[in-house]
């Protein structure tokens, strides 16, 4: 702490009084007490000294002679007075004397001590807290302290004295700091000046804060920042803070240590440069009020309040507003009554809030506020707004309905209201302007606007036309005729010069030379697509582009403009002569004489909608082309000359080109050909034009720096105009009939039509804005309904995909092409090609057109578009609903076969080892517009012309393969078993260890304190019984080491990156749709998700999440059948008896496996960390309401409960254990197997299960028939033993072998019926007391125990065999022994292969002793070869 203005030790305190003076008829003597450096004055009369003496003698037996005497006579006499003066200023500072430590609480009070003095006031406040604390601190009110008093708590605890030195327990320091540590609503008001009548300055005291633990609001006024300590220790607990008038930055409060350390970083971020100190986040605070202060800038310090949703930062000096995009959570925002002139791309930075306030600012342009779509409530009152046309940027919010314009410049406006509203269209009715509703009469008058100014086009139109009808035609083709050269003359903006080009133009046909539709890279011969640059979308809201766009426009149509006044003028004499003659050559020519025409007044361009389409299409390749240089009409004749000229001057000043909107996209050209543009589509107040990027093009901005603009000249140097015509004369394609991602228009009369890609919300709006332009270029016809907007055409839906359809999202133009490096090889590959998957790859005699690619929850719609049979289509008026199947198809690819090559999920790996790295000029940026597919045995390059496009398909398509239920294929790259880097990690080449695929340096994000380094290289080494059914995916996981399979799941498996891999277990499973299959599985527990990694034939399975289509035609890349089932919808666990098994139940059929680890140890550690993950996932809840103890509040919510047999886990998931009737359902299935006789010799015990395992029944294919099994495989030289699993159990008497259906018991709660077969079914039963011997070693199969018996005759155990509960009726019953092979003669052979080495164990000694016991002798144990 700062050293204070008061000294640590008690200073010297002298008291004197100074003065009287006369009140009424008594005299009031003025005390001034000094106290250090500080003074105050008391003013008493004699009777108080009088009280105060009787006071002290009572308790501290002062002298009573003390005390100057009373007067009766002249006691208000001026020697009386003065006398009297002296002596009660000794008196005063005899009792100071007298008490230099504890002063007596008469004398504190009466100098004032409890109001101005360090003691006095913090014994004043313990006292009213020992009496009141309690009642506050339950009332829950805010409590109010002054800096002066909080400055004496803070020196108090610096001295080393008791807490109490008046003796009096009241007044201890302790009551104090009981109530701050518990206190949770503070107010700390300070005071302008001196205190009281003292000369302290609060503003001048420094004070700690940190005696608050629980403080959750705080608002402190009128105090220096720089005397505030401690605010750092609330950043644990505070929630609401409010600063007013204390100061200047941010900074100093948020981060008061940026005083000491200049370089920090926020807790949790991740810095590129060192920084010498991170500062704690504050975790809790979600409201902060810093208004009325002198703040300047919002500084970085905001990156440490990431939780806020409530700011104020009103009645400050802010000039711009910085630094809130790092507010996520922001929703309500106060920057009123600050010095904001602009606000541009508000979007950015207020990306979600609901309500702002910037009234009280210089605002007199709004055009920064058009994308805040979720703003509901705008106060924009007292600002610079002048002009109605700022409301368009705010009426298209659509989410407004609070708006505040009053006390603005364009509040004088006549009908200012009704104006205001009109600029919402339909939404007048929902916008409260003012904070006044709107009447029914305001929106009457509304619409009373809208057909004035539909009545007023109408008449101007109508004016023009009848002016242009007296003057004669001009025919087109004696001026412009097809293939001349025409030299247009382009001006510039003032500081450019002017570029004069010359190039051949059909104004007929209105084409040019047009572009090879594709191209190869001159480097190599990879396919070369036209792609926008994605640094290009920045420019649709940049004011200096649209500027000068619109300069350059508008330069355009004047030069236009003047050109055709001057040939009009030359050939108006001649015209006269031949007006009749060139009327009727003008029809002949097309053109419609008499249309309507925009009139000036409403600030068109005099740009007659007589012309013909072709004369307003510009196809040149100048920089920026304008119309060609004739138009039709003109003045009239006779005109004087000064009524031209004042004409003249109205047009030049109503030419300006006002652009609406600028979209950037990727555009298909359609006429005889499929031409393939980057354009930029502009609509403007007048015309609409389409400028397309130059192929000389350059992508040096792109290569510098991505997020900085390109510069605005060299885009604008790059732009070609392609069209210019007014909107009359467009003619738009219905939207029900294309997918909504497609914005398709074309020209009324001509063959020409354009199919535009951008950003869905862009495109959204174009959409909107633009037939709003047509009707009011064409107000005599009735404007058509709109359409619903739908993301396919319905006539290529079935009908039970509508549901599918509804959640279905994209319609992402992408090339569809063949890596270069399998090019080669197409032909040999596309012969075992899915048939499913050649419908996707492009025709050889087919251009490379993009496909339109959308996702649904269960398949990737790839929809294949012939667009110039679409074309000709819509020219000639045909139904697109009906004869969908000839322009467009539609292949639909099951979503768990789309799989992103490894190398699009480790992206160092792939800059290192892709093979396509070229050195071309333009194919370092093409990757940030590929992905790289594998669909089953194909592999695809996706190519998308639009980069954002990428970036929205990699998203949706992890999120939908996340949510993905049943299989899904994923991609493992062979390169890394071996690792070829392996021992090369620490090279000075691989000096960064995240640039091999077998590494990782990736940081866990899990507050586990589960370390990854404890998987070790044991966990994950298969059985060897699993070996011979393991896939080539599965044989890549099992050779990785613990480390390695690690980095391995992070980069290929993972469905986060936050998650951690708990255990790795390898074992079989059964899945419910498929129950007849026991697949060999690799289990991945992570913190999120469990991971069955699939042998692979479970893609034969008849799953229709993915193909059946293993071999993926590539050596580098294996695939690999994956199921995963999120912690998150994890119902139930089923632990089987002995915990040989365990089956996991999800939320659907899918999502139901049994998991044979033929292991109870396995079992019991893959469920202990199972609920070790599931505690990671659960939430606890907040620490509210207080007054409960931690016990009763936490208990029962941590601890799961044990009911029936089911372990409730406090996630809510069940572990459900075998229970005794499951246990007894079992014992009397061996009891039924036994006869009478042999039931009745036999004691109860007998029927006593002691051991319960999961076992394989080893045969050779030629002593019994041949089963489906783990390992299949045969070998040509001598016949693979088969393993049929089989469930063993051990009684007191009987060895038991079953067949059990682990996948069907018990019933999942959506089960509408029951399992086809039963859950038990004996196939060989034989008693311990006819064991001969027990045979071990690798003669049949490897560790393999076989079981001789005598065959002797005796009780028969299988004669009630074909009972209803175990077979259908008519089942033919096994041959006795039927499933064991035979030995010698009279002997019988059980060769049981037991997975487990303990179960093993277990087995041979509870097989001894049992034997023992009955037979008395130990049982014989041989080893074989």
């Amino acid at each position: 702490m700062e050293s204070a203005p008061f000294p640590e030790e008690v200073s010297e305190r002298k008291v004197c009084v100074v003065g009287s003076e006369l009140v009424e008829n008594y005299t009031v003597y003025i005390i001034e007490v000094m106290d250090g450096e500080h003074s105050w004055t008391v003013k008493h009369r004699y009777s108080d000294f009088h009280d105060l003496h009787e006071k002290l003698t009572a308790e501290k037996k002062v002298d009573k002679r003390l005390l100057p005497p009373k007067k009766i006579l002249g006691k208000n006499s001026k020697s009386l007075v003065e006398r009297r003066q002296k002596e009660l200023e000794l008196y005063l500072q005899t009792l100071l004397q007298q008490f230099p430590q504890a002063t007596p609480t008469p004398l504190a009070g009466f100098l004032h001590f409890h109001l101005y003095e360090i003691n006095g006031i913090t014994a004043a406040l313990a006292e009213e807290l020992f009496h009141k604390g309690e009642q506050l601190l339950q009332a829950g009110e805010v409590f109010s302290l002054h800096p002066l008093q909080l400055y004496s708590v803070s020196q108090q605890l610096r001295l080393a004295k008791p807490t109490c030195c008046n003796g009096d327990a009241k007044t201890d320091l302790g009551h104090i700091l009981d109530f701050t540590c518990r206190l949770r609503y503070l107010k700390i008001s300070g005071t302008r000046g001196p205190v009281g009548t003292s000369n302290i300055q609060e503003s001048s005291l420094p004070f700690d804060l940190s005696v608050f633990k629980s403080l959750l609001q705080i608002e402190i006024s009128e105090c220096s920042s720089q005397q505030i300590q401690g605010l750092s220790s609330l950043r644990s607990s505070l929630a609401t803070m409010s600063i007013h008038r204390s100061t200047e930055t941010m900074m100093s409060i948020l981060v008061p240590e940026a005083s000491e350390f200049s370089q920090w970083e926020p807790e949790g971020a991740e810095s590129g440069c060192p920084v010498t100190a991170v500062i704690p986040v504050w975790r809790n605070l979600t409201t902060l009020d810093m208004s009325h202060n002198c703040i300047s800038t919002i500084d970085s310090s905001v990156k440490l309040i990431r939780k806020v949703e409530f700011l104020d930062l009103s009645y400050n000096q802010l000039s711009s507003v910085e630094n809130l995009q790092h507010l996520y959570n922001l929703v309500h925002v106060d920057l009123s009554y600050n010095s904001l002139r602009v606000l541009e791309a508000a979007h950015t930075r207020l990306g979600n809030i609901k309500t702002l306030s910037l009234a009280g600012n210089q605002l007199d342009r709004l055009t920064g506020l058009t994308k805040l779509y979720s703003l509901v409530n705008l106060d924009l009152s007292h600002n610079q707004l002048a002009q109605l046309e700022e409301i368009r940027n705010i009426g298209s919010l659509p989410c407004l309905e609070k708006l505040n314009l009053s006390s603005n410049p364009m509040c004088i406006i006549p009908d200012y209201r009704t104006k205001v509203l009109a600029q919402f269209g339909d939404r007048a009715a929902e916008v409260c302007l003012d904070s006044k509703v709107t009447t029914e009469k305001e929106l009457d008058t509304v619409e009373v606007l809208k057909a004035i100014q539909k009545a007023k086009e109408v008449k101007d139109r109508m004016s023009s036309s009848d002016k242009k009808r007296q003057q004669p035609a001009v025919s087109l083709s004696e001026h412009t005729h097809c293939g001349a050269p025409t030299s247009i003359t382009t001006p510039t903006t003032p500081t450019t010069t002017t570029i004069t080009t010359t190039t051949t133009v059909c104004c007929v046909c209105s084409s040019s030379s047009s572009r090879p539709v594709e191209t190869s890279c001159s480097m190599c011969s990879a396919t070369w697509c036209r792609l926008l640059p994605s640094h290009l979308l920045s420019l649709s809201s940049n004011k200096d582009f649209i500027t000068q766009l619109s300069q350059r426009l508008s330069a355009t149509l004047k030069e236009q403009r003047r050109k055709k006044q001057e040939e009009e003028g030359k050939e108006e004499k001649e015209e006269e002569n031949r007006s009749e003659s060139r009327e009727v050559q003008s029809h002949v020519e097309g053109t419609e004489v008499g249309s309507p025409s925009p009139g000036s007044g409403d600030g068109y361009f005099e740009m007659g909608l007589d012309d013909t389409v072709e004369e307003s299409v510009c196809s040149s390749s100048t920089s920026l082309g304008a119309p060609p240089a004739e138009e039709l009409g003109g003045h009239q004749g006779d005109m004087p000359d000064q009524e031209e000229e004042e004409e003249e001057e109205e047009e030049e000043e109503e030419e300006e080109v006002h652009i609406n909107r600028v979209l950037w996209g990727y555009c298909l050209q359609v006429e005889e050909q499929v031409e393939q543009k980057e354009v930029c589509l502009v609509l403007t107040d007048q015309v609409l034009g389409l400028l397309c990027l130059s192929d000389d093009f350059t992508w040096t901005n792109q290569e510098t720096d991505r997020e900085q603009s390109p510069p605005v000249q060299e885009v604008l140097a790059g732009l070609q105009m392609d069209l210019l015509l007014p909107y009359s004369q467009l003619l738009l394609s219905p939207r029900g009939e294309l997918p909504d991602c497609c914005f398709a228009f074309g020209l009324q009369s001509g063959p020409t039509r354009w199919y535009v890609f951008s950003e869905a919300e862009e495109l959204r709006q174009t959409r909107t804005e633009l037939p709003a332009l047509i009707q009011a270029a064409e107000s005599h016809t009735d404007p058509e309904p709109p359409e619903a907007p739908q993301l396919l055409p319905r006539s290529l839906i079935n009908s039970w995909e509508l549901e599918e359809s509804q959640g279905a999202q994209g319609g992402y133009p992408a090339h569809l092409l063949l890596p270069s490096s399998s090019s080669s090889s197409s032909s040999s590959s596309t012969l075992d090609t899915h048939p499913l998957l050649l419908d996707i790859l492009p025709q050889k005699e087919e251009p490379h057109l993009p496909s339109l690619l959308f996702l649904t929850h269960r398949h990737l719609w790839v929809l294949k578009m012939d667009f110039r049979e679409l074309a000709e289509r819509e020219r000639s008026n045909a139904d697109l609903q009906r004869s969908s199947s000839s322009w467009c198809r539609l292949v639909r690819v099951p979503l768990g076969s789309v799989v992103l090559h490894p190398r699009e999920r480790a992206p160092q790996i792939r800059d290192r080892t892709s093979n396509t790295s070229c050195t071309g000029a333009n194919h370092h940026h093409r990757s940030r517009h590929t992905v790289e597919l594998l669909l089953g045995n194909l592999r695809l390059l996706l190519l998308f012309p639009l980069a954002q496009d990428r970036s929205s398909f990699l998203a949706a398509l992890s999120q939908r393969r996340i949510s993905l239920e049943g299989l899904k294929m994923l991609a493992l790259p062979q390169t890394c078993r071996p690792c070829p880097h392996q021992g090369e990690h620490t090279q000075d080449h691989y000096r960064s260890r995240d640039q091999c695929c077998c590494t990782s340096t990736r940081k866990s994000h899990n507050s586990s304190s589960w370390d990854s380094s404890c998987l070790q290289l044991e966990e994950n080494q298969p059985s060897p019984h699993l070996i011979p059914g393991l896939s080539p995916g599965l044989k890549l996981l099992a050779g990785l080491g613990g480390q390695q399979l690690l980095a391995f799941f992070h980069k290929y498996i993972a469905l986060s990156e936050a998650e951690e891999v708990r255990q790795v277990l390898w074992l079989s499973v059964v899945l419910y749709k498929s129950p007849e299959a026991e697949l060999t599985c690799c289990l991945l527990l992570s913190t999120d998700t469990i991971y069955f990694l699939l042998e692979d034939s479970a893609s034969t399975l008849g799953h229709h999440t993915v193909l059946d289509i293993m071999d993926t035609g590539d050596p580098d890349v294996c695939l690999c059948c994956c199921l995963s089932i999120s912690l998150s919808e994890l119902l139930s666990v089923n632990v089987g008896l002995f915990d040989q098994y365990f089956r996991v139940v999800g939320r659907s059929a899918d999502h139901i496996v049994c998991c044979l680890s033929r292991d109870s140890y396995g079992t019991s550690v893959f469920l202990q960390e199972l609920m070790s993950a599931l505690s990671l996932q659960q939430q606890l809840p907040p620490p509210e309401p207080s007054d409960q103890d931690f016990y009763s509040q936490f208990t029962n919510t941590n601890t799961g409960k044990m009911q029936n047999y089911e372990l409730v886990h406090s996630s809510r998931v069940k572990f459900i254990y075998p229970s005794e009737e499951e246990m007894g359902d079992l014992t009397f299935i061996v009891a039924e197997r036994k006869t009478p006789a042999s039931a009745a010799s036999s004691s109860s015990r007998s029927f006593n299960v002691l051991l319960y395992l999961l076992v394989f029944q080893v045969q050779i294919p030629s002593q019994g028939p041949a089963h489906s099994g783990p390992s299949p495989s045969t070998s040509a030289s001598a016949p693979t033993p088969i393993l049929q699993p089989r469930t063993l159990i051990l009684t007191s008497t009987d060895v038991f072998l079953l067949d059990e259906d682990y996948i069907s018991y018990p019933l999942p709660d959506f089960a509408k019926e029951p399992p086809s077969r039963e859950r038990y079914q004996l196939r060989e039963a034989r008693r311990i007391r006819d064991l001969d011997r027990v045979l071990l070693g690798y003669q049949t199969y490897p560790q393999a125990l076989t079981l001789v018996f005598d065959d002797l005759p005796g009780p028969d155990l299988l004669c009630h065999l074909t009972m209803d509960h175990f077979a259908a009726g008519g089942e033919e019953v096994p041959a006795r022994g039927g499933g064991a092979s035979g030995g010698a003669e009279g002997e019988v052979q059980w060769c049981v292969f037991v997975p487990g080495a303990d179960s093993r164990e277990r087995l041979i000694s509870l097989l001894a002793r049992q034997w023992e016991a009955l037979c008395s002798r130990e049982l014989p144990v041989e080893l074989t070869g």
